[in-house]
């Protein structure tokens, strides 16, 4: 009998795990892959690192400033700040036809960047700052309502409200075409007013790291054991069945494989479910250069690029992509110590991408989109930067298809379904959920997460 099993691990699932093996509570973390960190993870492949998933740590803070989610996650998972290794970003862009907003992790650049480009509107945009609600007091009494009918009366300016919308929808909105008031000030304030950071050594040192810690204070993790059903006893969820058909019990269960995922999990039929399963996921193109992308002009650390006034936020419908807009990431471009740089210069491509034009054809025809469409996301995306094309050495590509099989999220979505589960509960007791689909996206926001879900329903609960 465990006090506690979580399904996937995932940076939620692990924190989870960290936080509850602290305080004595015998965990095991099942985990169907071979491998942990769901999208956010690594592989090797023609003797490169690649990561995927992570362009960029959110919620950046400086070495002793203990205010924020950063601030919080280290306190309660015990690490030092320097086991997380964070480095700033140069600085990136959000860029339109004809305007474009620098933004780096002093909000400062973004005001200066509004009052000269959106003339009369720096009031305005102090009026929204002011009215960016606080991580502690996002509740489900407040995380409701039109993020683009707010910032269109606060701000007064059709394509400022569609440039300040468009890097937070991409780093963490769920939902097609507009975003809920709640999830706008969490992703405002985790990208411009704390801002990105990376490791140098990728995501691999934050995963390795997390597993460490977790092992060291006694947690069980097994990999390739997936969880076929969740069992329960009549209102109590009780333990789990594996892949295998082995059964395990457990007093008390987190699940960070998403909402509807979990709910298959306890025989819950979709059709009787509140909301559905998101639907936005993306294609991202890895293109290994020979020199640093600095090197062929390429500066910022992210581009968030769109080509029209308005932007799209929306399933492509028509095509398997949509390259209208997009999201262009060198992990080359932060600021390492000592001006250490990565062996070889790395860009990555993010694109709105449809999951059934992707999972419904040959093997073959697969391979041919994937070519098709790694020359299409780039010739979008280099009419907003220099064209690198012809340093390339080496590709690769992700698709909903990876996604889906990395995650099993339905839909392949990236961050979940849109209507997001604040406290964590389910219809029985004792079974809970974290990431994703509770509200936090991100690295740091699904750490937190994990952590918030711990305390809250096993912790609290325990005393």
């Amino acid at each position: 009998m465990y006090d506690a099993i979580i399904i996937g691990a995932g940076m939620s699932g692990l924190a989870a795990g960290i936080r509850l093996a602290y305080y004595g509570q015998n965990v095991c973390i099942l985990e169907r892959h071979y491998t942990i960190g769901g999208l956010n993870s690594f592989y090797r492949m023609a003797g490169r690192d690649f990561d995927v998933g992570l362009h960029a740590v959110t919620n950046y803070a400086p070495k002793g400033d203990r205010r924020g989610p950063l601030g919080r996650l280290l306190r309660q998972l015990r690490f030092k700040w320097e086991e997380f290794a964070l480095c700033e970003q140069r600085g990136s862009v959000i860029a339109f036809p004809d305007v474009t907003l620098a933004f780096d992790n002093d909000i400062e650049l973004l005001k200066s960047e509004i009052a000269a480009k959106f003339p009369g509107k720096a009031d305005a945009f102090e009026r929204l700052l002011a009215n960016i609600i606080d991580y502690d007091d996002i509740s489900d009494d407040n995380y409701a309502g039109s993020a683009r009918d707010i910032l269109g009366e606060t701000l007064g300016d059709p394509l400022l409200v569609e440039m300040i919308l468009c890097p937070l929808m991409w780093y963490g909105n769920a939902r097609e075409r507009d975003m809920d008031w709640g999830q706008f000030c969490i992703m405002f304030r985790s990208i411009f007013l704390e801002g990105f950071a990376r490791p140098l050594k990728g995501v691999r040192l934050l995963l390795k790291n997390l597993v460490r810690k977790y092992r060291e204070l006694g947690g069980e993790l097994r990999l390739r054991n997936g969880v076929q059903r969740i069992v329960h006893d009549d209102d109590k969820a009780v333990g789990v069945v594996l892949d295998s058909g082995e059964e395990l019990q457990a007093r008390k269960i987190i699940s960070s494989a998403g909402w509807f995922e979990t709910m298959r999990m306890c025989g819950q039929p979709q059709e009787k479910l509140a909301g559905s399963p998101g639907v936005l996921s993306f294609i991202e193109s890895i293109s290994v250069l020979n020199r640093q992308p600095k090197d062929v002009g390429f500066d910022p650390t992210i581009v968030f690029y769109n080509d029209s006034e308005k932007f799209h936020w929306e399933t492509p419908l028509g095509e398997m992509c949509d390259t209208r807009t997009g999201v262009i990431c060198s992990p080359n471009n932060f600021v390492y110590p000592g001006d250490a740089q990565l062996d070889e210069g790395f860009m990555r491509i993010t694109t709105l991408a449809n999951f059934d034009r992707w999972t419904t054809m040959s093997d073959e025809d697969y391979k041919q989109a994937k070519l098709k469409w790694y020359d299409q996301a780039v010739a979008s995306a280099v009419r907003f930067i220099p064209d690198f094309r012809r340093h390339v050495v080496a590709t690769d590509m992700f698709t909903p298809k990876t996604i889906h099989r990395y995650t099993w999220h339905d839909n392949g979505a990236v961050y979940g379904a849109p209507e997001k589960r604040l406290s964590g509960e389910t219809h029985l007791k004792d079974l809970y959920i974290c990431g994703t689909d509770q509200g936090f996206v991100g690295i740091i926001g699904s750490i937190v997460s994990g952590l918030s879900i711990a305390n809250r329903h096993v912790l609290q609960s325990a005393t």
